[in-house]
């Protein structure tokens, strides 16, 4: 065989692609074409996939393997290898993007060793979609997954996020979450700020907010679905008191008091309402003679 007739060898590489978390429309045409193109497809749950596959009206043409949390460990360099030998790699998880809580961390680690390169399909996430709907700051925030199971790790994981200034993005088991309120609101507060996502994207989503103790009311009965819960991060060290002179300075200059406090929360990390009450109070109590 003549060099010009050889056939060209294709670069090593495995991609990694989102799958819808709920409402199946959400599928890119990039995405089904690239599971129809696929040489190889390593899925977490293979009969799942092949559903998803159907419900696509797409024929996964290629070779179909399982990859989940329990056999990763020992098919990643299998699959890494795959992609050596030419193959179209393509990993996929039930749902969002592979590695966020899902299997893949240990290809990707895999294929970097081995100069394999990975690309990613952009798509569905439900910890990105909790966060964008959630109405907390999004300019910060930290993705914690799920929490440990046992009592004494999850007390201890808490706690140590309890100052932590970023909005954190937690996943749930709906089985759990009511639970899992109860520890965030003995660890951070009960006045701390959350939201619980529930089916995301689906028909019955469901968003509820409220302050930890007011979502562990809300939640006390069955609870249903994917559980995405989004808290706010800790709002800074003082006493809404000692800031209370900089609140009345901005409203004697003409600012309406709550957008006095406002200010003077975004600036220090303290509740506007704290704020806001502590300034009526001083501005309300009669003057000593």
């Amino acid at each position: 065989m003549s060099p010009k007739s050889q056939p060209v060898q294709r670069p090593a590489s495995i991609l990694l692609a989102a799958t819808p978390i709920g409402d199946i429309a959400d599928a890119s045409d990039r995405f089904i074409r690239a599971l129809g193109e696929a040489e190889v497809v390593a899925a977490e749950d293979t009969r799942k996939l092949l559903a998803l596959a159907s419900r696509l009206e797409v024929r996964i043409n290629g070779k179909l393997m399982s990859l989940h949390d329990h056999n990763e460990a020992e098919r990643a360099a299998s699959v890494v290898e795959l992609a050596r030998d030419g193959a179209r790699v393509l990993l996929v998880s039930d749902a969002g993007m592979p590695t966020v809580s899902d299997p893949g961390f240990r290809v990707v680690r895999e294929a970097v060793a081995r100069g394999v390169s990975v690309s990613a399909l952009p798509g569905p996430s439900a910890a990105l979609t909790a966060l964008a709907v959630s109405g907390l700051p999004s300019n910060r925030f930290s993705f914690e997954g799920f929490l440990p199971r046992k009592d004494g790790e999850v007390k201890r994981y808490l706690k140590d996020l309890a100052t932590d200034p970023h909005t954190m993005i937690f996943f749930e088991s709906p089985k759990r979450v009511n639970e899992t309120l109860v520890r965030m609101a003995d660890a951070f507060g009960g006045g701390r700020q959350a939201v619980v996502c529930r089916e995301l994207t689906k028909t019955h989503e469901e968003i509820l907010r409220g302050d930890l103790n007011a979502l562990i009311a809300r939640t006390a009965g069955e609870v249903l679905g994917e559980i995405t819960i989004v808290v706010e991060g800790h709002r800074g060290e003082g006493n809404a008191e000692d800031h209370v002179e900089a609140v009345l300075a901005l409203a004697s200059e003409g600012m309406r008091l709550k957008e006095a406090a406002a200010e003077v929360a975004e600036a220090t990390g303290l509740r506007k309402n704290d704020l806001y009450k502590a300034a009526l109070r001083r501005r309300d109590k009669p003057k000593k003679k």
